[in-house]
């Protein structure tokens, strides 16, 4: 506790209640008119059909009104007479306590956005609430090039954004903030428009769509810091002429500065996921072969953090057919890259020696064990003779694949096996067994079991009731099916790309 005289010691708990108790958050739910144009929107039906007139009043950050003179004749002894000067400092404390908890709010809620549309959403909806205004849109471009780029609307339709991008660039805040060095750091730093009908020079196509969807006023802020550069802009639109006051350019100034910096870390986390997303998709086959008596399908979701699931399927001498999945464990770079090596040496070692699926997975595993002691794998391969639908597969530490049919819907009974890397004798059971006409493989990597967040038997229980209930319609298409299942094992959204296991299905059906 500060030992603060007597003399100024300020009973901040003594605020009035209007304004000690009202939380930003308030301020987004309760909707109230504004005051006059010149200091804020006019309340007035909306001029666009379907967009809410209301604006949030974040009452607590504008200043209270100067007193009005003193003019009875009573002096100061009357109703008017001046505030005694510690009143005063407690208004203005009182100012500075409510504008600190209104960025602390606003902040914080910015802070638990993880991605670039939510973060520049939340974005739009606090600087609407600083500046009074309540449509705009945020432009992320930044200026190193490598993007990405997009455009985010608040109160603005898909069409709206539509006919604002058909204004010319130079001609909207936006494009003077990120094509001239006003948007840099150190630059001007905003662009206001206070009255844009009453500018001699506005462009005829921005009169015009601003005709059209009814703003007449606008204020924009580069997405710019010494640290990160610029990145974008921010513009919000006013129905009315309007200008926000000095106090909230200040506080909307303090909260992009923040907001640009959580953008900067966003924007790194999404270009490194999206540059991991493409080494491991130019890791896996980029086309499946086309074999005769063989229809092939893939299906593959990959994590956020990349990991090491993958398959593949290559046509081998004698018209036979490779099918292979597998799993390396850890995630990251270093786990994709051991994917690769690992798959490109399965690969060599099929084609040297592929009707031996034994042979296969031991020559895998003395590299694995020779090269990354550290590292294990779990991997399945299919040695496939389609003119014969007879099928040699070995497993190390890998699921059982699936067999579906017209009359069945089965496991396959493979030996028990640990992964690759931990067998003792480096060899792995091997199993033969035949198809019929009609009936379809699936080979699938763990991932599709631990996404559904059920104990291994449930897993396995689901992902068979899956396969069993795939209609009749769709089993002669092997993509139907390996979609069918994975939508069924993998409901409400688990199975998309960003989930936290990856999932590699791969799908064989036999004519």
């Amino acid at each position: 506790m500060l030992d603060i005289p007597s003399r100024v010691r300020v009973h901040v708990e003594t605020l009035p209640a209007a304004q000690n108790d009202m939380g930003v958050c308030d301020a987004f739910e309760q909707y109230a008119p504004v005051g006059r144009p010149g200091a804020m929107n006019a309340p007035h039906p909306p001029k666009v059909a379907g967009i809410d007139s209301t604006v949030p009043a974040p009452a607590h950050t504008v200043a209270p009104p100067p007193a009005a003179p003193d003019t009875s004749p009573s002096g100061p002894s009357g109703p008017h007479a001046p505030r005694p000067a510690g009143a005063l400092l407690q208004d203005r404390l009182a100012g500075w306590v409510s504008d600190l908890t209104t960025l602390n709010e606003l902040t914080e809620r910015l802070a638990r956005t993880n991605g670039l549309d939510a973060a520049l959403k939340e974005l739009l909806r606090a600087g609407a609430a600083l500046v009074g205004a309540r449509r705009g849109l945020a432009v992320l471009e930044p200026d190193d090039g490598l993007g990405p780029d997009t455009t985010i609307g608040l109160g603005l339709a898909r069409a709206d954004l539509g006919h604002i991008e058909t204004v010319p660039r130079s001609a909207m805040p936006y494009g003077t903030l990120l094509d001239t060095a006003a948007g840099l750091p150190g630059g001007d730093g905003e662009d206001v428009r206070p009255d844009l009908f009453a500018e001699d020079g506005l462009d005829p196509r921005h009169r015009e769509v601003a005709g059209r969807l009814g703003y007449a006023a606008c204020y924009a802020l580069p997405l710019s810091t010494e640290a990160a550069g610029r990145l974008g802009a921010a513009v919000w639109f006013y129905d009315e002429p309007a200008e926000p006051a000095e106090r909230r350019r200040h506080l909307v100034g303090l909260y992009l500065r923040f907001a640009t910096e959580h953008l900067a870390r966003l924007l790194d986390t999404e270009r490194t996921r999206a540059c991991m997303a493409t080494v491991y998709e130019e890791l896996l086959p980029s086309r499946l072969p086309r074999v005769p008596g063989v229809q092939l399908a893939s299906r593959h979701r990959t994590g956020p953090r990349g990991g090491g699931d993958w398959y593949d399927a290559l046509p081998l001498p004698d018209a036979a057919l490779g099918l292979a999945v597998g799993s390396v464990t850890g995630a990251g770079p270093g786990a994709i890259a051991a994917m690769g090596r690992l798959r490109a040496s399965l690969r060599a070692y099929a084609v040297m020696e592929g009707e031996d699926p034994v042979a296969v997975l031991s020559d895998l595993e003395l590299l694995l064990r020779l090269t990354e002691p550290a590292r294990s794998a779990t991997a399945l391969f299919a040695y496939c003779e389609p003119a014969l639908r007879r099928i040699t597969m070995a497993g190390a530490g890998h699921c059982p694949p699936l067999v579906l049919g017209e009359r069945r819907t089965e496991f396959v009974e493979t030996s028990v096996s640990a992964p690759l890397g931990m067998l003792a004798c480096w060899e792995a059971p091997s199993v033969e067994f035949q198809v019929s006409a009609g009936e379809t493989v699936l080979l699938y990597t763990d991932g599709l079991l631990h996404r559904t967040g059920d104990s291994v038997d449930r897993a396995f229980a689901r992902l068979h009731t899956a396969a069993a209930s795939v209609p009749r319609a769709l089993r002669h298409d092997p993509a139907a099916v390996a979609d069918h299942v994975l939508h069924t094992v993998l409901p409400n959204g688990l199975d998309m790309t960003d989930g936290a296991e990856d999932v590699a299905l791969l799908a064989a059906r036999f004519e």
